[in-house]
């Protein structure tokens, strides 16, 4: 699933291809990703309304709308943007698509269906309707100490919940923990005062520089964070073990054994 980088990475296509176009009309091919209106409803809605821009904020990408209502864009695992004139260029799995006074097509792709496009009158309303965390780029060093102070909960299942940090998932939880020599498993009140704030400068480095370097989600660059190292019986580049697979906070979570050790 896109996580917060690659859902930067959207934000940028989504405002270079749509904000200040005004929506002529909207195609909807297949209204299942649409969770609180129907395809017809969502069209009728935003014929002739323009965008203003857009608000990322963790995964989510809110598109603004000059009413003051939102679009929000969640891709799922296999959600994605497509701009386009010619019908020939349609992407297969395009679900609905925006066509724009100008010409333009934006199409939004999903082979799998497990997006969620909603239509809200009223972001922040959904955003505390939901619990939505800080942003991890907007993360305070002692808000993060706060929050997980006192946690029993594996220090993994702590970064995934998205009412603390809003952004992080599976493959950079799992990153961060083994830059970190940390055990996915650990629980957060045995790591200590000292570890978290390593764990919150990681945060705030890691997603630093992958928003800067943006990722497009399905051609990752050879050298980008777990791909120089988790690979399920692959020995860690470093010499410290083996790469093992386990469950935690019911995901697949990759580690070095040799390297993250549960606190004693």
């Amino acid at each position: 699933m896109p996580e917060l980088p690659e859902v930067h990475n959207f934000k940028q296509y989504f405002d270079a291809a749509a904000s200040g176009q005004q929506i002529a009309s909207v195609t909807v091919h297949d209204d299942k990703i649409m969770r609180n209106i129907s395809g017809a409803a969502f069209a009728d809605a935003l014929r002739g309304r323009s965008i203003t821009g857009s608000l990322r904020r963790g995964k989510y990408l809110f598109a603004q709308l000059d009413n003051g209502h939102d679009v929000l864009l969640h891709f799922g695992m296999t959600g994605d943007l497509n701009l386009y004139q010619e019908t020939t260029e349609r992407g297969r799995f395009e679900r609905f698509a925006f066509h724009f006074t100008d010409g333009n097509i934006l199409g939004f792709d999903d082979a799998r269906k497990f997006a969620r496009i909603l239509y809200l009158e009223d972001r922040e309303a959904y955003i505390k309707d939901i619990g939505l965390g800080p942003d991890a780029l907007d993360l305070e060093e002692d808000y993060f100490l706060e929050a997980l102070r006192g946690r029993k909960t594996t220090i993994k299942g702590a970064l995934l919940n998205q009412s603390i940090v809003a952004g992080l998932g599976n493959l950079y939880v799992d990153d961060l923990c083994y830059r970190l020599r940390i055990h996915p498993a650990a629980r957060v009140v045995d790591l200590g005062e000292a570890t978290l704030k390593k764990i919150y400068r990681k945060i705030v480095e890691m997603m630093t520089y992958a928003t800067e370097n943006a990722p497009y989600y399905r051609n990752y660059p050879d050298q980008w964070f777990w791909h120089t190292w988790r690979k399920e019986g692959a020995q860690d580049p470093e010499g410290e073990g083996e790469v093992e697979i386990t469950k935690v906070a019911g995901r697949t979570t990759y580690y070095v054994a040799g390297r993250q050790a549960l606190p004693e």
